[in-house]
């Protein structure tokens, strides 16, 4: 982490991935070695914020976080504010923080978790490989820990890689 001239600190720039969910980009910025941040708290603590990133990295978004809030975040990551509204779920949408979901074919094109896969459906499923989300290990059963925790990309408890978890979901008929 640095500090420019006297502003607010900076972190070492940590590149976002195409549809990341803000948890699973959270614990991508706070590994990195140029920031090195043992915890959420240590995160909102240097982006002035408290707290409320510990929320974020679990998935709860009640209250939706404010825009001030998300600016401190955006100010020390040198992004814009939009590309973190951007990283939150969508209006109109509702969402569940439990169980975390996961589609291993999308993983295995784009190592990171998606907001989508959150969102309340009948039968979760992704729009891109019509395939039944996952909701635990298909090896181990164990549910899939927060996406801030998806350090190398498998499950915590078996090790089975998320690339290779796609091979193991359910088709699901086209929706639409």
């Amino acid at each position: 982490m640095n500090q420019l001239d006297g502003d607010a600190p900076q972190l070492g720039h940590v590149a976002l991935l195409q549809y990341e969910s803000i948890s699973h980009y959270l614990g991508r910025l706070r590994r990195f070695k140029a920031n090195s941040l043992p915890s959420a708290y240590s995160l909102g603590q240097a982006a002035g914020i408290g707290g409320v990133i510990s929320r974020w990295e679990k998935l709860y978004f009640n209250p939706f976080p404010e825009d001030k809030d998300l600016e401190s975040l955006a100010n020390i990551c040198g992004f814009d504010l939009s590309v973190f509204k951007a990283m939150l779920p969508q209006k109109g949408y509702s969402m569940l923080p439990r169980p975390i979901m996961l589609c291993g074919a999308c993983y295995a094109e784009n190592p990171c978790h998606r907001m989508e896969w959150q969102y309340k459906a009948e039968i979760p499923a992704c729009d891109r490989h019509h395939l039944q989300l996952l909701n635990k290990c298909p090896c181990c059963k164990k549910p899939f820990q927060i996406p801030s925790l998806w350090e190398k990309g498998e499950c915590h408890h078996c090790r089975m890689p998320f690339r290779s978890m796609g091979k193991k979901q359910k088709q699901v008929k086209k929706i639409g």
